[in-house]
């Protein structure tokens, strides 16, 4: 990151002029995104200008919070030094407030659709595993209550969340009671239960079975329904709902059967193409999920943030229509 590999290299070799000149201009560098959002990757930009700037000694900035809501056009980072100093880190800096930023807002757009009940963060398989870390804390600042790994995890120090998988119970020939029954004998007491029960496309047999089998030790059940198929509990309900994938009825269906059975204490955990708008719709419609785990669609869209160069030793020097515009909420940062 010092010598420049991460960035645009334009950036570096703008770098190597002031240098070679011996041209030292003190400048304030501004960023502002310019939609409105829930901000992360500030920590992360922060440390990358501690740690890769010449001397972060020579440097005064100020910031907003991981975690703030921010408005359009609003400054969130002000850097003011020697330009030759970080000018080849701003690629590296508005890369991780993109990313963050993103993740951090779709995913307190899922929260609060949710709200009060959980939302689990499970997109890692959707992108490279090296943006986990990140994301994970990202998406933890934002509400999650849970991350599928533990890299995901490790910024505050917690551990990943997961269910009995589809593979586990394809392992045990198909069938999810025995698979579970495995998960249990093996897993700490202390983890939460929960198995797939849409293997066999029977979610409510599924999991009446695995309720009767496991007793006390099930924390729940997670409807995982794929969107091209239609649960066998619904098809003779068909006909005025969409009934693929995981659908208001098939978790009423899971759900009444549960409570005719004395399992009413059974949690529901839904999965599987899980939007905002999808979380909306079943939250208007009171459809009785206790969680949701969302996982692509977190990943989807463009939170981009620029940064210009809005003063230079002190006086106004900006392009036009990127004036400085000073952001009383900034803090410094020491």
């Amino acid at each position: 990151m010092r010598g420049g590999y991460y960035s645009d290299k334009y950036f570096v070799r703008a770098r190597e002029i002031l240098l070679a000149e011996r041209f030292h201009p003190r400048v304030t560098m501004q960023v502002f995104g310019k939609q409105r959002a829930f901000l992360g990757g500030v920590d992360e930009a922060i440390a990358i200008l501690k740690l890769c700037a010449v001397e972060w000694s020579d440097l005064e900035v100020h910031a907003l919070h991981d975690g703030d809501e921010i408005e359009p056009w609003e400054t969130v980072l002000l850097i003011e030094g020697r330009y030759d100093a970080f000018a080849h880190l701003e690629t590296l800096y508005l890369g991780v407030l993109a990313r963050r930023t993103k993740v951090g807002s779709n995913t307190r757009r899922v929260v609060e659709a949710a709200r009060p009940k959980e939302v689990m963060f499970f997109p890692a398989r959707h992108d490279h595993w090296l943006v986990q870390t990140g994301d994970g804390y990202a998406a933890h600042i934002a509400g999650a209550i849970g991350v599928s790994t533990d890299a995901q995890a490790s910024w505050w120090g917690s551990e990943g969340i997961g269910t009995v998988p589809h593979a586990l119970i394809a392992a045990y020939g198909g069938d999810t009671v025995l698979a579970t029954r495995k998960f249990a004998e093996h897993m700490d007491p202390r983890v939460r239960l929960v198995t797939l029960v849409d293997f066999e496309n029977d979610s409510v047999r599924t999991s009446i079975e695995v309720a009767e089998a496991l007793g006390e030790r099930l924390y729940g059940v997670r409807l995982d329904t794929s969107e091209m198929l239609v649960d066998k509990s619904v098809i003779p309900q068909m006909g005025r709902f969409r009934p693929t994938g995981v659908c208001p009825q098939l978790v009423w269906n899971v759900r009444r059967a549960l409570d005719r059975h004395g399992f009413d204490r059974v949690k529901i955990i839904v999965s599987g193409g899980f939007t905002v708008e999808k979380i909306r719709a079943f939250e208007r419609a009171g459809v009785p999920v206790d969680a949701y785990g969302v996982g692509s669609s977190l990943f989807q869209g463009r939170f981009d943030f620029t940064a210009d160069v809005v003063r230079q030793e002190g006086r106004p020097c900006a392009k036009v229509g990127r004036e400085y515009r000073p952001n009383p909420k900034l803090e410094l940062v020491t």
